[in-house]
């Protein structure tokens, strides 16, 4: 399956001042993929070394970090040659070796024309949690967030309407084939955006199939949990996971501590909030005060909303059959909101933007703010349907005057009185 990624890692290689490059990324996002399908394809060849699995590769990193030494004892672990710029040396789940982390300094620094590319799922976490030295200016790195909509549809073989899709965002003209792109618009909030539920997807076509994969990896993220806490901090880990359903059905999404226990405090589960980010696994997007630049000054980290990193977990982990949100039922109504909220949050961290909301002292508020490249600060207001009537969007754009303002919805590509009319399925077209 194609990736946008993979144009970064050629720009990588081609950079004469590369360092080591470090790919992190939720669990089972396709960084290990990815990579191996990079290597193979660019490069003579590949070694690939999982930390995980083998205390023998761990020990090679153990006598001291000298480049040299590393890679002949890689090269006779792993029975090939590592050629100066012909292979690609890939240390996958580095967390679980701290010395081999440390390691990627040295390969930095030793003018040695070395490829290495190393990826980690849980390495936000692990460094909160060793004495991990981290080699701080020795690394480039690079965030992996699941399969955007566009990526799914290439890897549905649907190019041609991306394409047509790009074209109607490049002058805001109506898409003919509107109705064909909601309606897989839809299945990708079920499917999401992680490989395997994607390609189970591809070859069966069969939902059943998809969640069972989808859970699967809701599955493998309690796994991971207990392996990097303590049983107490794991026990909180678990209540602010199983709170996030009751988080999104309220009216206001704004995360309330006292749902996950009554009587519960900031303090209490503030570690275990922020584990779940480290690992990836949701966003936190942060209120802001303001409509000025810079955003970040003007955030309340301790006013925010949480979303998960997919739409097809969210939907696993609900219980969200396939059929209500294709049809839409009235019975839904009141939770389709939260889950478009979730997509567009989700589409614009794949996008490399950071999003926060901004809410008046009064009841005005909207969904999204960010900061694009320019420095402008752009309001984006999310709705499920067609139905885009929103005094909140008035007030924004009445106290701060944007250049423009985007509203997501159901509705065609439109622009009028100010306002960029972006469907739904056209979120991953919006420039950071």
């Amino acid at each position: 399956m194609e990736r946008k990624i993979m144009n970064a890692l050629l720009q990588w290689k081609a950079n004469t001042e590369k360092k080591p490059l470090l790919i992190q990324g939720a669990r089972q996002v396709g960084k290990t993929y990815t990579a191996l399908t990079f290597g193979k394809k660019h490069y003579k060849n590949t070694v690939y070394f999982n930390m995980e699995s083998s205390s023998e590769i761990s020990a090679i990193f153990e006598r001291d970090l000298n480049p040299e030494r590393i890679v002949r004892e890689l090269e006779a672990q792993s029975g090939q040659s590592i050629l100066h710029e012909d292979t690609l040396i890939i240390f996958d789940e580095i967390q679980a070796c701290e010395r081999a982390l440390t390691s990627l300094k040295y390969f930095a620094e030793s003018g040695l024309p070395y490829h290495v590319i190393a990826a980690g799922s849980l390495l936000g976490v692990a460094l909160k949690r060793e004495k991990y030295s981290f080699p701080v200016g020795k690394v480039d790195m690079l965030h992996m967030h699941p399969m955007d909509f566009e990526e799914f549809l290439w890897a549905i073989g649907q190019e041609k309407l991306c394409t047509l899709i790009r074209e109607a965002y490049a002058d805001f003209s109506p898409l003919t084939l509107h109705d064909t792109a909601m309606d897989l618009y839809k299945t990708y909030l079920v499917v999401g955006g992680m490989p395997a539920a994607v390609q189970e997807y591809v070859h069966k076509r069969d939902f059943d199939f998809v969640n069972a994969a989808l859970k699967t990896l809701n599955d493998s993220y309690i796994a991971d949990m207990a392996k990097y806490t303590t049983p107490q901090e794991m026990t909180r880990i678990m209540a602010v996971w199983a709170s996030i359903p009751a988080q999104l059905s309220k009216e206001n999404h704004k995360f309330q501590y006292k749902v996950i226990k009554s009587g519960a405090r900031a303090g209490d589960y503030e570690s275990a909030m922020q584990w779940l980010v480290s690992a990836g696994i949701i966003h936190k997007c942060i209120h802001v005060t303001q409509g000025k630049m810079p955003l970040s000054a003007y955030a309340q980290n301790e006013a925010f909303k949480v979303y998960m990193v997919d739409t097809g977990l969210l939907c696993s982990k609900f219980d969200i059959v396939a059929n209500v949100v294709m049809h839409t039922p009235h019975s839904f109504d009141g939770f389709k909101g939260a889950l478009t909220e979730n997509y567009i949050c989700g589409a614009l961290a794949a996008r490399g933007i950071t999003p926060y909301y901004w809410s008046s002292p009064g009841k005005a508020e909207v969904d999204f703010v960010f900061q694009d490249r320019q420095g402008e600060i752009l309001p984006l207001e999310a709705k499920s349907a067609e139905n885009v009537r929103s005094k909140s969007l008035r007030s924004y754009t009445d106290a701060y005057k944007p250049t423009f303002t985007y509203r997501v919805s159901g509705k065609n590509f439109g622009f009028e009185n100010g306002i960029k009319s972006v469907p739904l399925y056209a979120v991953f077209c919006i420039e950071p």
